[in-house]
């Protein structure tokens, strides 16, 4: 968990295996990697400054290129030569005034020509997809209203429409909801503004093609207690854990549902697709504790991270009913799992197949060795998982005992194949040598096909997304 700070490029990077000559494109990450050390004591891990990482392969070569998000905070602080801001997403513990502090950290999209670099905070950074060069801060040519944007995105693979919203939208503790959406040539459809039963974190949320859910986790904002040094966010037992669903085409501020169910954390959706009787499923990872510990309840009192367990759930909704209190979720994975991802094509519909990070304690791990290197703070997943939801078998593949696995992303092997038919792609930590490799693993086999060996080592990352060549190229 070491800062890696590495920019620059390495051209033709050695490959073990073969990889298939039908992945072609680029795969975009991003990590928190802070720039400068910082001047807070137990600074949140990913409190670091945004910097994106690009694979770009072809001919079954790989060629690396990584740069930093020129934001505001990450040029001032270059020029002063140390960190200038505080907490996280505590502007009152800043040593420096800024008009955006947000370090665009969390995930990096393609949309309409441009890469975003997205953090819940503030507004997306653009970026070049081909040099990563940084364009600047990035309203939309000025259409959107909302003073945040969503750090999860999600697209309609029919028509491309890019599907957003922003929470604390009107600054920070304020319990203002902005859902709003994009054609695929950049101009905005939906905008409507909403209000949160609290002034919760809603990190992720899920689209069907007549339905928007929001989760709400139940960290919780105060002004108050930022203006006090404080943090920005902390857990509360005491309040449900809530969905607002609302329609997703042209809808009004009313029309809002606030479903209700137990006090839990609802990690990344999976997907969310409505049913022949008109109800929505939506399917994501779901622990009954404080997943995000290092902000603890009023009281202090937060889980040891070997207590937690998120669970793939399933929460069904009826849009039209009247009672808001939710039946108990159903559990359609044992292991503790997150990062869910399915294939996109299927984004919105009924999906079959469902990739993920689990881990699983009856594999060998040597936590021994690698606690002694790794730092704290990032989720720890030993394997890729696959699970059918058709059968319920969940597949796994072990990344080794002293690896770590990071957030994996499907590529279908062509346009025209089956659901699941493709490859699933995903960073690993080797904690034994200190650096970094990218595995390629066949879906339909469920069988490692190449791996990537880079020559350093890349610190633990939240996001990335997959870009087919011709998708760049259009």
């Amino acid at each position: 968990m070491k800062p890696c700070r590495f920019e620059g490029e390495v051209q033709n990077v050695e490959v073990h295996g073969s990889i298939p000559p039908e992945i072609n494109g680029t795969f975009y990450r991003v990590m928190p990697d802070p720039q400068f050390p910082p001047f807070i004591e137990n600074d949140v891990w990913f409190n670091g400054d945004g910097c994106v990482s690009a694979f770009r392969i072809h001919d079954g070569q790989v060629d690396f290129k990584q740069r930093f998000v020129r934001t505001e905070k990450f040029e001032r602080e270059r020029e002063a030569n140390r960190a200038l801001v505080g907490k996280y997403r505590n502007k009152y513990t800043d040593i420096a005034d800024l008009k955006t502090r947000t370090t665009a950290n969390t995930n990096i999209l393609h949309f309409n020509g441009k890469l975003l670099a997205c953090k819940e905070d503030g507004l997306p950074y653009a970026m070049d997809p081909d040099t990563l060069e940084t364009l600047g801060l990035w309203d939309f040519e000025g259409q959107l209203e909302s003073a945040t944007f969503t750090a999860h995105p999600k697209f309609d693979p029919e028509t491309g429409e890019m599907v957003c919203f922003g929470y604390e939208a009107k600054g920070d503790g304020t319990p203002d909801v902005n859902y709003y959406t994009f054609g695929r040539n950049g101009k905005i459809r939906e905008n409507v503004w909403l209000v949160a039963p609290v002034v919760a974190m809603i990190h992720d949320f899920a689209v069907t093609k007549n339905y928007v859910i929001f989760p709400l986790i139940p960290q919780t904002c105060s002004l108050e207690r930022m203006k006090a040094g404080g943090e920005h966010w902390q857990w509360d037992p005491t309040i449900p854990c809530y969905f607002g669903v609302l329609p997703r085409h042209g809808p009004k501020s009313g029309d809002v549902k606030w479903f209700r169910s137990r006090n839990a954390f609802p990690g990344h959706t999976a997907n969310a697709y409505e049913n022949e009787d008109g109800q929505i499923t939506m399917d994501l990872p779901m622990s009954e504790k404080n997943v995000f510990f290092w902000w603890p309840d009023k009281n202090g009192n937060a889980p040891a991270p070997t207590d937690l367990c998120s669970q793939l759930s399933r929460v069904v909704f009826d849009p039209r009913s009247d009672n808001m209190d939710l039946p108990e979720p159903l559990i359609i994975a044992k292991e503790d799992v997150e990062f869910p991802r399915i294939d996109d094509r299927f984004a919105m519909m009924r999906h079959k197949y469902c990739f993920m990070n689990v881990m699983d304690h009856s594999l060998e791990t040597n936590f021994a060795a690698i606690g002694a290197v790794m730092g704290g703070g990032y989720p720890l997943f030993n394997a890729l998982g696959q699970l059918d939801l058709g059968t319920g078998e969940m597949k796994k593949y072990f990344v080794g005992a002293q690896s770590m696995v990071q957030e994996p992303v499907f590529i279908p092997r062509s346009k025209a194949a089956d659901e699941g038919d493709g490859y699933v792609m995903a960073l690993v930590n080797r904690y034994e040598t200190m650096s970094s490799d990218l595995v390629i693993l066949d879906a339909r086999a469920w069988e490692l096909v190449a791996e990537v060996k880079l020559p350093l080592r890349l610190r633990a990352g939240l996001h990335g997304n997959w870009v087919d060549a011709s998708d760049l190229a259009r």
